[in-house]
């Protein structure tokens, strides 16, 4: 069967911060959360503030390749 063309997309969100830091010495890994969104509404890469538990705080998690 071939691969549907859908408008809506899952998206995995990860947090900036802890990426950019190399990952806190005190934190044991980085906050990622999965979501969708509409391919023709948002083309470009999806940013949310989001609550990492990692960070103890809201931060910019951003769209990542799968």
């Amino acid at each position: 069967m071939a691969k549907s063309k859908d408008v809506r997309v899952t998206v995995i969100l990860e947090c900036t911060r802890c990426v950019r830091n190399g990952v806190n010495k005190e934190s044991t890994g980085i906050s990622r959360y999965i979501t969708q969104k509409n391919r023709h509404n948002t083309p470009s890469r999806l940013e949310l503030r989001k609550f990492c538990p990692y960070c103890y705080k809201h931060t910019i998690h951003g769209e990542i390749k799968k």
